[in-house]
């Protein structure tokens, strides 16, 4: 994962692969349910964590 963004449902996911699922849809991936938005915010706690990792 190198861009995680968080949706609306509250999961992250990776910018690339929430973006190809709301293309087509409106509902979270994780739940099924409708997604009250469909803005996507960074999410630079997770990035960082994966950045640690990778950089150990």
């Amino acid at each position: 994962m190198s861009d995680p963004v968080m949706a609306a449902d509250g999961h992250s996911y990776e910018r690339s692969a929430i973006e190809r699922w709301l293309a087509t849809k409106s509902t979270s991936p994780m739940t099924g349910e409708a997604l009250e938005n469909t803005g996507l915010f960074p999410n630079h706690t997770l990035r960082r964590m994966i950045r640690e990792t990778l950089d150990r």
